[in-house]
């Protein structure tokens, strides 16, 4: 078995312990009312948009999500948020040393302490249980956004349970040949439907993209046909379904929590790796963290 493959089924086990401990953490994340943004890279970015969007509906305040890189400097916020599995990506050292040296306050939640974020970071949730072998990302991005999820009141046992099912019931058949995927989202789960398509590229290389739900039919359904597949991970609007399958394109019905729904897609994406003969542990130029050299930093 891979490492990507062992460590997404151990993602219901790693909630259930980041939901436990988000009371203990209280302090040292957002509290209500204060203006927040929420970083990261690849995955933890996407992880970022989700838990945005959801700490927002909960009505704890108003919260952006931002690429590492793209953060607007000019903005004042009352505290960011870090996600960075290894605490080693360039791009969120370089924000956690301008934000310090700016007097905002940061939080990192991370996989490994022992990294360069420690000394970077006014405070620190630690995920070490789900820190992972893999370069492709599962579990510490899902039990990172349950962390901030269960912080918001917005977790439940539910969501546990519909990741075990997830796991256990067989996927939609056929989907493992198919060449092309599009995966829709709505509200927080827009998100979760940015993750699944990098997902299929990540570990499976194929042809993948994502949109809000209601975009969908605003010129991406023109891509839908015989050999596509599209996916809600949330509450398709009414109609949607039918239109998809009117183009000869698989359609997939949402049949969890959108967190769970993208559990299904990290199966989905280890079995079309098999279907292709690819290894999901050796994703194509891909490493585990992006570390810039001093020269590549400097053209950026």
């Amino acid at each position: 078995m891979s490492h990507v493959a062992y460590e997404l089924t151990t993602q219901p086990d790693c909630w259930e312990r980041a939901a436990e401990m988000a009371p203990a953490q209280r302090a040292v994340l957002p509290q209500p009312g204060e203006r927040t943004a929420i970083v990261g890279c690849g995955t933890s970015y996407y992880m970022a948009q989700a838990a945005a969007a959801l700490r927002e509906e909960s009505g704890a305040g108003e919260t952006d999500a931002f690429p590492a890189s793209e953060f607007p400097r000019h903005r004042r916020y009352d505290r960011v948020v870090a996600l960075t599995r290894s605490g080693t990506t360039t791009e969120v050292l370089d924000l956690l040393a301008q934000l310090r040296d700016a007097g905002i306050a940061t939080t990192a939640v991370i996989g490994d302490p022992d990294t360069p974020v420690m000394t970077l970071a006014d405070d620190l949730v630690v995920l070490d249980f789900a820190d992972e072998r893999s370069v492709v990302q599962t579990r510490f991005a899902t039990t990172a956004l349950t962390l901030l999820r269960a912080h918001v009141g917005l977790h439940s046992p539910s969501v546990v349970a519909d990741a075990r099912a997830a796991l256990a019931e067989p996927l939609p058949e056929q989907l493992a040949g198919r060449g092309q995927f599009t995966f829709l989202g709505r509200g927080w789960s827009v998100g979760l439907a940015h993750e699944a398509a990098l997902k299929m590229r990540e570990a499976a290389l194929s042809w993948s993209e994502s949109y809000p739900a209601m975009e969908y039919r605003h010129g991406p359904i023109s891509i839908s046909g015989p050999g596509t597949v599209t996916w809600a991970l949330d509450e398709a609007p009414d109609g949607l379904a039918d239109q998809v399958r009117d183009t000869g394109a698989q359609w997939v019905e949402a049949r969890h929590d959108p967190l769970a729904e993208l559990v299904r897609v990290h199966r989905l994406a280890i079995a079309v790796a098999a279907h292709q003969e690819l290894d999901p542990d050796r994703p194509r130029n891909l490493t585990r963290s992006v570390i810039l050299s001093s020269e590549e930093e400097a053209v950026r």
